[in-house]
């Protein structure tokens, strides 16, 4: 909806940001301004200053800025829309809405009290509750058991639904009011109209919206009954594939630790909190939705999946991927984290503590490499079948990612292990400019600028390496328009070799972008007084010297021997990247990604080799 630009400047004018922001941050007067401890990040000095006359906040050490509106928009993670009938609303100011019928404002206006009331009711119920709770041996037992303290009851507003069919008939004198069938506390038979308690002999974990107002709850038995976990039906407050258990009592704690952690259930948020872990959310007993993972950004941008790592996680994670994918932007970080089968969060962290904890969610798998694997599995890469089926797989999921490094480095990856170039897969799914070029018959073949030779950071190989590059400069060098059989990523690899053969490369790559293929005789007239000229000319002496280069060429023969020279290049360098991993401390934070990753890459590769 529009609101008119003079009725926010109104608003503004009216609000006072030290009463807003002091509702939330303890604030001391400073001189003409406010200072306090920053609610975005952690700090231990303040540098978070809110001044009266400006009405304006300011932070030293984030950067966080703004009046007002802006202030709830970062705190409570509200939309710009949301905030600003937040805040009219603690000023008794109606937002105009100028774009809809006098008969639509009415009914939302009349929506907006029903929802304030129906809250009101699950308020009072969730009171009732934690009063039960109280009095219950059995409930306060069963907390105990799980490790619970009284602070953490009193912080999640924990309770207990006591036995009985009506038990709330002494909560609400009128327990035939409409509103607590409505709120989802009564269920009404629907053959004799008779009412009763839907939560009945149950723990209860109240839902929170970002405001902190109770808009439903959740209930587990206390034993071994079916169903374990039952929630508030959908209601005009709460709606499952929107709502996260905890996430008005994790915001805090999110900034604070930078990343949330998405777990499978209320005990596992509450368990969390109580071990060290106090920026853990749960979904409602739906799978994760792209409305959750949309809300969760308001508040940071890494986001953390955790699963348990049986086939049910799995699948449970497949559906996280989903929804993640159309938010997964550049700056953000969406990672997967599965711990062993036979543990939920809580009882992983009182087994192995917490620090080891915090290292399996710092090894998560991130969205990139979880992508491949979703899209690889039960596809055998070693058949071109079992390839062809993980490019159908993958391919809407490659399409839900916003545009971005991110996207185009996944279609990288993705056309690597398919075997398939990056511009035969654009054409193969028919993406915008995926139109064939004029020469060239296989692999990737966009044309890029040039690459300079002589220049830039050559990393040391291994002799292997640089035998198998000799063989593809000489069949290069015989005529370079077998430069183009090769994919982009190989050019890349060969170009940075050392000199003299990564200059020479560099050279044919540049000859060919501007002369297509050439035939030795034309590339020798070229070479003279370049640096690299002694090495082309030895390695085309020892060619002529081979009695199978003096016969007709194989056109098959000769890529057959291009792939196969390049692969066991390709996997000599992902050997020495291996190593290179292994001798990064292990307290590295991307070490274990990093050997994840080469060890996939190998993998897929040796795979390659065993079909040649």
């Amino acid at each position: 909806m529009a609101i008119p630009q003079s009725f926010i400047q109104e608003l503004l004018a009216r609000a006072d940001v030290v009463e807003i922001v002091g509702r939330y941050v303890q604030l001391k007067k400073a001189g003409a301004n406010f200072q306090g401890l920053c609610p975005f990040h952690s700090e231990k000095s303040p540098s978070f200053t809110v001044s009266p006359t400006k009405q304006f906040f300011h932070c030293f050490g984030c950067g966080k800025h703004g009046n007002a509106v802006g202030f709830l928009m970062e705190h409570a993670g509200m939309g710009f829309v949301d905030a600003v009938k937040d805040l009219a609303g603690q000023y008794g100011m109606e937002v105009p809405e100028d774009d809809r019928s006098p008969q639509d404002r009415e009914k939302a206006a009349q929506q907006r009290q029903k929802q304030q009331t129906l809250s009101d009711v699950l308020e009072k119920a969730g009171q009732a509750y934690r009063k039960h709770l109280r009095g219950s041996p059995r409930a306060i037992d069963y907390f105990k058991r799980r490790g619970v303290s009284g602070e953490i009851a009193k912080q999640f507003g924990l309770g207990y639904a006591p036995e009985g069919w009506r038990s709330l008939a002494s909560v609400f004198p009128n327990y035939d009011d409409p509103l607590l069938a409505e709120s989802g506390l009564v269920i009404v038979n629907e053959e004799d109209s008779k009412r009763y308690d839907r939560f009945r002999d149950r723990v209860m974990f109240p839902i929170r919206n970002v405001k902190g107002e109770c808009i439903g709850f959740g209930g587990r038995v206390l034993g071994d009954e079916k169903p374990k976990y039952l929630n508030s039906p959908e209601t005009p407050v709460f709606s499952k594939g929107r709502e996260l258990y905890g996430l008005y009592e994790a915001r805090n704690a999110i900034r604070e630790e930078g990343y949330v952690l998405v777990t499978e259930g209320y005990m596992d948020v509450v368990a969390l909190a109580q071990l060290g872990f106090p920026n853990a959310v749960a979904t409602l007993g739906t799978a994760c939705t792209p409305e959750h993972v949309h809300k969760l950004f308001r508040f940071t941008d890494a986001v953390v999946f955790g699963f348990d790592g049986d086939a049910a996680g799995r699948r449970a994670a497949r559906k996280a991927l989903d929804g993640a994918l159309p938010y997964a932007t550049d700056t953000r970080t969406v990672k997967f984290l599965f711990l062993p089968p036979e543990h939920d969060p809580d009882s992983f962290i009182r087994e192995f503590g917490r620090d080891e904890f915090q290292r399996y969610v710092r090894q998560a798998v991130p969205l990139s490499v979880f992508l491949l694997e979703a899209a690889s599995e039960d596809c055998d890469l070693s058949t071109a079948e079992g390839r062809s089926r993980m490019l159908t797989v993958a391919q809407p999921l490659w399409s839900l990612l916003p545009e971005g490094a991110l996207k185009r480095q996944l279609f990288a990856s993705i056309a690597e292990r398919s075997q398939v170039g990056t511009h035969e897969l654009a054409e193969l799914w028919r993406l915008p400019g995926a139109s064939r070029p004029a020469r060239g018959n296989r692999g990737d073949r966009e044309r890029r600028e040039p690459r300079a030779y002589g220049s830039g950071v050559r990393q040391p190989v291994k002799g292997k390496t640089i035998a198998f590059a000799e063989t593809i400069a000489r069949l290069v060098l015989r005529n370079s328009s077998a430069w183009e059989r090769l994919t982009h990523h190989d050019h890349e690899v060969l170009c940075g070799l050392q000199p003299p053969l990564g200059d020479l490369f560099s050279w044919i790559d540049a000859g060919v972008h501007e002369h297509g293929g050439q035939p030795w005789a034309a590339l020798q007239a070229g070479l003279e007084g370049q640096a690299f000229q002694p090495k082309a000319a030895e390695l085309m002496a020892y060619d002529e010297s081979q009695p199978l280069s003096r016969m007709v060429e194989d056109v098959d023969t000769a890529e057959q021997d291009l792939g196969r020279s390049m692969l066991e290049i390709h996997l000599d360098l992902t050997a020495s990247a291996i190593d290179e991993a292994n001798r990064l401390p292990q307290s590295d934070p991307g070490r274990v990604d990093r050997l994840r990753e080469l060890s996939l890459r190998q993998k897929d590769l040796l795979a390659r080799k065993h079909t040649r």
